[in-house]
């Protein structure tokens, strides 16, 4: 597909502007690209990281681009993301991209700087993610200030859910050599960041494509050893079933935040095998317990889908029990969203209107999770790492408002009393 009238280059601001959807890893990616474009001399572009993960997901894309569009009429738009990787040309159609620009192609900084970006003819980028082999370290300074930066150690996905369509968009799993990983990390430390968070796609996968197959239980290990500087590592979400015992271990080392999150997906055995996931409830369940006798500090965060293709009301019934006999702190509830090209947009389907109910229903039970969470911190002193004005988190990730304070400096740690909680987050004042 060719552009008929390319857009006339004209004098570029040092500042680049990147519209991000969806998951962490856009957001760490979305900040590569920034420094890549703003290197480039393209301040004058937006770039728009789009995210695949349900068909709303792809229509808000198309609702960004075509507001960003009317709102910066002068502006290149480029489009990058798992929704442009897997479709591209859906994007191509659409009169206000400029150009089209891959997964792998949008972390490399040649991409940016080639002329052909902006003056070529084709306004597709795309080349085969599964063709993809390796993911390189890229450093960022940050993503919240000094409090916490994100550091991607994987990609892709070797697993096939039968709901998921994001391995299309991110290839197979690859990883980013230990080495890499700490150099990154080391710098970061010295430039003032007080948390680091591991992400990846499928976090738990790191190491099987690298020698010897190290798991991820080495790397945190690792990190926390040869970086002794660093305050706290936060490990981002991570499949339930393949935790390591080198993870478990290092589970009990103070400096690991006391938070998972778990891809859990369901509570129902049945619906779990049909979502072709490889653990069960009670496998759940058993994890859950077993990380709180490591950490009883321990908070736990989740992913569930209502209305999986044949989900009948008892099967979801056991999800939102699951959540209760895990003890879930943090729920992500999403309602099932049909993606043309996975198993299971070819099973049975459900009404809309009873996925959204049971949506509903499930996000009410992650609510009352949360609030009883919450309440178990009113009245302690606790340690809350400052992430902006008035504002910053527990080690378990819990959202505090800080009222009170003389200072207080993004990045830094206060002791803080808590004193109450609105359902959503703690209130707290000078311990």
């Amino acid at each position: 597909m060719t552009v008929t009238n390319p857009p006339k280059t004209k004098a570029a601001s040092s500042k680049a502007k990147v519209i991000t959807l969806g998951c962490r890893l856009n957001s760490y990616e979305s900040e590569v690209m920034r420094g890549h474009a703003e290197d480039a001399g393209l301040g004058d572009a937006i770039i728009i990281n789009t995210c695949a993960v349900t068909s709303e997901a792809v229509r808000t894309a198309r609702q960004t681009i075509r507001r960003a569009k009317k709102d910066n009429p002068d502006a290149r738009i480029l489009v990058t993301g798992c929704a442009a990787q897997i479709n591209p040309g859906e994007f191509a159609d659409m009169p206000e991209v400029d150009r089209v620009i891959g997964n792998h192609e949008k972390m490399q900084a040649a991409t940016w700087a080639s002329p052909a970006l902006l003056e070529g003819h084709e306004k597709i980028l795309v080349n085969d993610i599964m063709s993809v082999k390796e993911t390189a370290a890229h450093l960022i300074d940050g993503m919240e200030g000094r409090a916490r930066a994100y550091v991607q150690v994987q990609n892709g996905c070797d697993h096939r859910c039968t709901f998921c369509i994001i391995p299309y968009g991110r290839g197979n799993s690859r990883s980013v050599p230990a080495g890499d990983v700490v150099q990154m990390i080391r710098r970061l430390v010295e430039t003032g960041h007080y948390e680091i968070v591991l992400t990846g796609v499928d976090l738990t996968s790191w190491g099987a494509d690298l020698p010897g197959q190290p798991q991820l239980g080495n790397l945190v290990q690792r990190i926390l050893k040869l970086v002794p500087d660093l305050k706290q590592l936060r490990i981002s979400s991570i499949d339930a079933i393949e935790m390591d015992d080198a993870l478990f271990e290092a589970m009990a080392e103070p400096r690991l935040a006391p938070f998972m999150h778990l891809s859990l997906q369901h509570g129902d055995n049945l619906i779990l095998k049909r979502m072709k996931r490889r653990h069960s409830r009670e496998q759940a369940i058993e994890l859950a317990e077993r990380l709180r006798t490591i950490r009883p500090d321990m908070a736990l965060g989740a992913d569930i889908i209502a209305g999986f293709p044949t989900e009948t009301e008892a099967a979801f019934e056991n999800s939102l029990k699951l959540v209760d006999e895990c003890r879930i702190a943090f729920l992500h509830a999403f309602p099932y969203s049909p993606r043309p090209g996975t198993p299971a947009a070819r099973m049975p389907q459900l009404e809309k209107a009873v996925i959204k109910a049971r949506a509903a229903r499930l996000r009410e039970t992650g609510a009352a999770a949360l609030s009883r969470h919450l309440k178990t911190h009113v009245g302690a002193v606790r340690s809350v790492l400052v992430e902006q004005e008035n504002s910053g988190r527990l080690p378990d990730f819990s959202q505090v408002a800080l009222k009170g304070f003389d200072t207080l400096e993004a990045g830094r740690p206060v002791e803080a009393r808590i004193v109450a909680e609105d359902g959503n987050k703690l209130m707290a004042e000078p311990a």
